[in-house]
């Protein structure tokens, strides 16, 4: 027999939700981190992004984040080729 003030005994346990309703409450907390747009802006600059990343950043992502880190990483690798061709010049 439980007692009625017992919290224990009214509390919810994770095993009482649904298993996809689980992955889907996981899945709306994820959205797409700094690591993970940094990834799909890289992949997109060489043209290599997976269907399953592409998907996750459509319904996931927010556009200004990978407006910000496409201009970001287009500016890293503009700077990585003035660097190399400085350099190819130096040592010329």
């Amino acid at each position: 027999m439980t007692d009625a003030h017992d919290p224990s005994a009214t509390a919810p346990t994770p095993d009482a939700v649904p298993a996809s309703r689980q992955e889907e409450q996981s899945a709306a907390r994820t959205g797409t981190g700094f690591w993970q747009i940094a990834q799909s802006v890289g992949a997109g600059l060489i043209g290599v992004q997976s269907r399953k990343n592409r998907e996750r950043d459509f319904t996931q992502g927010k556009p200004i984040h990978f407006l910000i880190g496409g201009v970001i990483g287009t500016a890293l690798f503009l700077l990585c080729v003035w660097l190399l061709v400085q350099y190819l010049l130096a040592t010329s």
